[in-house]
């Protein structure tokens, strides 16, 4: 406000000299035949960053320690791969830039402002009514909220994932378990208690997901199940990879920022005729990460490269990134008056795995998360498949290898 000093604009001063920029008029004529013309402010403030801080020469120039918002098309791997895993990814395909391009349009599309006739945005993902674990199949996607940025406070922000259960309460149980084939009621129960806790210590224990011990999930398998597991440990490849069967993270790369991880599933059961009785599984696992010491870092023997120097400034302790995993996974319980098993552990039928946000042609034995800053550098084959909601549990999971995009994460 003008001060009791300081004439108002509509004021008149008796006796003031004339105006010298009375008549002047600002026009575009004016504006053209200026000598002078002032530098904008973002321009000035480039201008002065760069004196000590120049931008790289062959590429946009970003701040050091910039993490990019998921409103930006982020180029997220999504591998897809079937259990059990033996075949090698093949040659891109002729489509393969066509479908790239559908993927990143579907990237944009998610990361702009959804509005509707009143305008309104989509809901922040803490204001979604809390669900509880799934009892039949979904019969829609979860909704769309708004994209925010996850934190170390928050590692859930922007996911649907915030309104799902924590750990084994997001694994839903059959609601009656009479008896089946040649197994009673309390057979089927200790059946399907068995499965759960195969689900649980190989995609919710701690130990597990830091890379430790996986020896809790080799007592609860039989033999011939869990020597296949124990050699994939000992010498992970294309062909014998320990991510089919369990979740883990080389804490060198990736590290949990917390020990929740939000479940979103299912387990059904069937019988089996004289084979006894088959249960289903088909659960979603998220996982909050922050980047380990060696992110980013060139993978030994892939013929990656290290990041440009100008990101290691990133302050990684804020960096969060959430893989989805999806496992859908059989498990048979033969009868054991007939066949040569264990009785009371399943044996593994057919499955698949999907993993979101993981990099492509990872073989290391580990889930390699893609963090936002290691995207740039990021190396193997170029996302190929289609654009897919990793959220989306209404649909089956295929058979194949695709890598392609997310839709959110």
């Amino acid at each position: 406000m003008p001060t009791t000093d300081e004439p108002r604009p509509d004021d008149s001063v008796p006796g003031r000299p004339d105006d010298p920029f009375e008549g002047l008029v600002l026009d575009e004529e004016f504006v053209r035949s200026a000598t002078a013309k002032e530098a904008s402010g973002r321009a000035r403030m480039l201008t002065e960053r760069w004196k000590n801080d120049p931008p790289p020469e062959n590429g946009p120039w970003r701040p050091t320690t910039e993490v990019r918002p998921v409103t930006e098309i982020r180029r997220s791997r999504w591998r897809r791969r079937a259990r059990p895993v033996g075949r090698r990814p093949g040659r891109p395909h002729p489509v393969r830039n066509a479908l790239l391009v559908l993927g990143v349009v579907a990237a944009v599309l998610v990361g702009l402002v959804v509005t509707d006739r009143g305008g309104s945005k989509p809901p922040k993902s803490s204001a979604l009514p809390t669900v509880g674990a799934e009892t039949a199949p979904p019969s829609s996607a979860p909704p769309s909220v708004d994209p925010d940025v996850p934190t170390p406070e928050h590692p859930w922000a922007g996911s649907p994932a915030e309104a799902w259960p924590n750990g084994v309460d997001g694994i839903g149980l059959p609601t009656s378990m009479p008896a089946t084939g040649v197994f009673s009621a309390k057979q089927v129960a200790a059946n399907v208690e068995a499965v759960k806790a195969y689900l649980v210590a190989g995609n919710l224990d701690p130990q597990v997901l830091s890379g430790g011990s996986v020896q809790h999930v080799l007592d609860l398998m039989d033999g011939p199940d869990a020597e296949d597991l124990a050699a994939a440990l000992a010498h992970p490849s294309a062909e014998h990879d320990p991510t089919t069967w369990v979740s883990r993270f080389d804490p060198a790369r990736a590290v949990p920022v917390t020990d929740q991880v939000k479940v979103q599933g299912r387990i059904s059961f069937e019988g089996d005729g004289e084979r006894g009785m088959l249960v289903h599984t088909d659960v979603t696992y998220v996982y909050a990460l922050r980047p380990g010491p060696d992110a980013g870092k060139a993978v030994p023997g892939d013929g990656g490269t290290a990041l440009p120097a100008s990101w290691a400034q990133v302050d990684r302790s804020r960096v969060v990134d959430r893989e989805i995993v999806r496992r859908v996974q059989d498990f048979r319980f033969y009868d054991p008056k007939h066949y040569e098993v264990t009785p009371g552990k399943p044996r593994l039928g057919e499955g698949r795995s999907d993993f979101g946000n993981n990099r492509c042609d990872a073989h290391s034995g580990y889930l390699e998360p893609e963090f936002e800053f290691t995207r740039a550098a990021a190396t193997g084959p170029a996302p190929s498949g289609p654009a897919t909601d990793p959220y989306d549990r209404t649909k089956p999971l295929q058979d194949g290898e695709e890598c392609g995009t997310l839709t959110r994460s």
